[in-house]
């Protein structure tokens, strides 16, 4: 009777490290900038869809293939349906292509500085994971990663996001495919959550490399995040792979209402460069304002900023932003301890912002 209740775990979660997601706290008039959610509403016609598919139909399961939705995907992008997956987010979409390529006998290679799920993930499904460090200023050293994979102890394959997270930087597509080059005979990952904000998109090279995945997600550029809609895009040897392993795991990931809001949100292209035009112009204003108060701003092609004062502590700068009501996200990690990353917002919420840390620099 005494005994820990974690006792009944097994030893692999008792010794995990979940991912801490960005706070969503409730707090009255928030301007919230921590968690790269899109500022800006939904497609009115998403929204329409989906209360045209809460009507009827909901007593039934969804189509276990998605089919619809990977349609729109691949006629949106250039593809064939055979070469899409989706799933509950993009991060479902992430946990079954570890699950499915990179269980392996050497390790999977990853920048030190990135999405830290990555690792959850390997910890969770057992993969050894090795870190390449990025370099001085932040940016993915693609030569090392290139270098470590052609090397004789070998590899399970390589993840990236492009743009990295938290740092917004983005790679050329030339250096997307010296990693392909590099790691023929394993899968190599381009996490591409940001890629809409102004980053150069890999998805014109799946019909050429065979070992290529590149994951995408609604959340951010189509402000579904609360939808949760993601996929992936590969020749159909790899999604026949997702596939086996979702069918493992859930036949049914994608609700009625998630589907039908996705494929009117990504045919809803007018709406979608507007908002994401006003993101990219909204970070370029707010980056001169940050940088006119002191602060370092990385090159960034995602809707955030990284960031960090020469004179002021990150961790106090994001509490002292927090008693004002505005939220950011600090991470307490090596390398990164004293940046912050900014979600970019309204203008509106983006001068309120300033105005706060004018008041908490002095």
């Amino acid at each position: 009777m005494g005994a820990p209740k974690s006792g009944f775990w097994s030893p692999r979660i008792a010794a995990l490290q979940p991912y801490v997601p960005g706070e969503q706290p409730r707090i009255d008039n928030l301007v919230k900038l921590n968690t790269n959610e899109n500022p800006y509403p939904p497609s009115p016609l998403a929204i329409d869809a989906i209360q045209r598919a809460s009507e009827s139909g909901l007593e039934r399961y969804p189509d276990p293939t998605s089919m619809a939705l990977r349609e729109a995907i691949a006629h949106r992008h250039g593809l064939n349906r055979q070469q899409v997956f989706v799933g509950n987010g993009s991060d479902e979409v992430l946990a079954h292509a570890f699950f499915a390529f990179f269980q392996q006998a050497d390790p999977l290679l990853l920048p030190d500085i990135t999405y830290s799920f990555y690792k959850v993930y390997a910890q969770l499904y057992g993969i050894a994971c090795e870190l390449q460090p990025v370099d001085d200023d932040l940016r993915i050293d693609v030569d090392a990663l290139a270098a470590r994979a052609q090397s004789v102890d070998g590899c399970a394959g390589i993840v990236i996001a492009n743009p990295n997270a938290p740092t917004g930087i983005g790679l050329p597509l030339k250096r997307i495919e010296q990693l392909l080059m590099a790691c023929p005979h394993r899968v190599v990952l381009v996490d591409e959550a940001y890629v809409d904000f102004g980053g150069e998109s890999a998805l014109p090279l799946v019909a050429l490399y065979p070992n290529l995945l590149v994951v995408r997600t609604l959340s951010k550029s189509h402000s579904l995040a609360g939808l949760r809609v993601g996929f992936v895009c590969g020749q159909s040897h790899l999604i026949e792979a997702l596939t086996r392993v979702k069918d493992s795991f859930n036949s049914y990931p994608l609700d009625r209402l998630a589907s039908a809001g996705a494929v009117a949100a990504i045919e809803d292209e007018r709406y979608f460069e507007s908002t994401r035009k006003a993101v990219m112009d909204t970070r370029e204003g707010l980056s001169l304002q940050l940088e006119d108060l002191g602060f370092e701003v990385l090159p960034s092609q995602a809707n955030f900023v990284f960031v960090r004062h020469a004179d002021h502590d990150a961790a106090m700068l994001a509490a002292a932003l927090r008693e004002r009501a505005v939220l950011v996200r600090h991470f307490a990690q090596p390398r990164i301890d004293q940046y912050l990353r900014i979600s970019i917002g309204t203008r509106d919420q983006c001068s309120t912002l300033i105005d706060a840390l004018q008041t908490v620099l002095g």
